[in-house]
């Protein structure tokens, strides 16, 4: 059986391909609605599963097509981002028989195809078995790596990228002198669609890697966002998951994990750097002049359409470009605005790893580099 799968999101496409077509299925893919129906003429699939919002020609076009101008009777089903009553309805109005919300579990859409087209395909086709999630909103995530290869957790970066589509991995190798870049060749090879790796033979420190990394992304016109974690996952994959969600959901530039200790989460810091971090983001909250409670969280989501703007030329300092980041927002919103535009988000968790870059030497040191951005506004 055949089944058309129109979307103009290729890690959907890659995704979804795979594991329908692991159940038995012939899939056909296109990333235009004009591809679509020329594929859906040429080989007359069985269902077809189609995004509304794509260039060239819309899903609305390509369901119209099918009912219209064809005037076929075969299952469609809307997989779409769009949540509005008015998109639900206007696309049952031209003959679709299911609409499906993204973000939706694989074996959520296994089903869905099952109810449609059960009569016709064998029931072991219709099994979906894998946790998948197809996304709305495309996000591309730095994660700068020094001297990593002890420390990296490649397993849980593994189920990650098995299990979700809306996201690329960018790994920046900052000059490492162990086996650091092995270790991403070896986390990227066959994972090409969902994992890159940037190698800076020089190390340039965090802020330059992330920068870098940053740069890199946004030229994916694919990425509707781009982001950032420290490579210890200290905080993990799916408090980043809950960033992603509030930015999908708002209008917010930035969203900003931050490491307050509170009822429900587990935020464990040692006592030293719990008293030091209290001290630096005191001064930074009077260097930003506003009320952040934790600038340095390693953990933020940013609007592809200021990324640019914010990531162009380095950054000062090597460990608070962080607050560099904030007060060049500031500049470009003005400082009425700036406080509207981005979300300080609590974190679920976030742990502590050994073998952290930062010293406790770099910790005092940050005071200096404070006074250097106060100096220079």
């Amino acid at each position: 059986m055949k089944i058309l799968i129109a979307d103009d999101q290729p890690l959907v496409l890659k995704k979804i391909t795979h594991e329908l077509a692991s159940t038995g299925f012939l899939i056909l893919n296109a990333e235009d609605g004009e591809k679509a129906i020329q594929l859906y003429n040429q080989h007359q699939p069985d269902l077809v599963m189609v995004d509304l919002e794509m260039p060239v020609r819309s899903g609305y076009e390509v369901i119209s097509h099918i009912r219209e101008e064809r005037d076929d009777d075969i299952p469609i089903i809307v997989m779409s981002g769009n949540k509005e009553e008015d998109a639900v309805l206007n696309a049952f109005e031209l003959g679709a028989n299911d609409y499906v919300r993204k973000p939706v579990g694989i074996r959520e859409v296994c089903a869905r195809v099952k109810r449609l087209i059960a009569n016709k395909a064998d029931s072991k086709m219709l099994t979906g078995q894998s946790n998948a999630k197809i996304q709305a909103n495309y996000c591309g995530i730095v994660i700068p790596c020094y001297n990593e290869e002890e420390r990296l957790k490649t397993k849980e970066i593994n189920q990650f990228v098995k299990n979700s589509t809306g996201y690329h991995l960018c790994f920046v190798n900052d000059g490492s002198k162990d086996n650091t870049l092995a270790v991403l060749k070896d986390l990227q090879e066959g994972r090409e669609n969902y994992i890159s790796v940037l190698d800076m033979p020089q190390n340039g420190g965090k802020a330059e890697a992330v920068r870098q990394g940053i740069l890199h992304l946004c030229t994916n016109e694919k990425l509707d966002y781009v982001g950032y974690l420290d490579a210890d996952l200290s905080t993990n994959f799916e408090d980043f998951d809950d960033l992603a969600t509030t930015m999908f959901k708002s209008n917010y530039k930035i969203v900003s994990g931050s490491r307050i200790n509170r009822m429900g989460a587990n935020i464990a810091k040692e006592n030293s750097r719990a008293i030091i971090s209290k001290t630096i983001n005191a001064i930074i909250q009077k260097i930003l002049g506003m009320e952040f409670q934790d600038t340095q969280c390693g953990a933020k989501i940013i609007r592809k359409d200021v990324a640019n703007d914010l990531f162009k030329t380095p950054f000062k300092t090597r460990w608070l470009f962080d607050v560099e980041m904030f007060l060049r927002l500031k500049e470009i919103v003005g400082k009425d605005n700036v406080n509207k535009m981005i979300c300080e988000q609590p974190l679920k968790r976030w742990v502590h790893e050994d073998g952290s870059k930062l010293s406790m030497k770099d910790s005092f040191q940050i005071l200096w580099q404070l006074f250097s951005i106060a100096i220079s506004r």
